[in-house]
């Protein structure tokens, strides 16, 4: 289990991130937990610092990085 951390969001729980893989984890507050691959360090940087992280992940990683839902 990769460790996540807690984000301010409205759909989004908490956000992990492994460097060497390159695996973005994400957990919504439904309950859904995705692994999103090959995403670069800069997309995950971004991402953490967005105002909005809703916005942010629409735009630049669900539709652009292959996923898979692990819970």
């Amino acid at each position: 289990m990769m460790e996540r951390q807690d984000v301010q969001s409205s759909n989004i729980s908490s956000v992990g991130y492994n460097k060497e893989c390159q695996i973005l984890e994400i957990e919504f507050y439904s309950g859904g937990i995705y692994q999103y691959d090959s995403v670069p360090l800069n997309i995950y940087e971004s991402f953490m610092v967005a105002d909005s992280k809703g916005k942010y992940f629409f735009g630049h990683i669900k539709k652009l990085y292959r996923f898979r839902k692990i819970r």
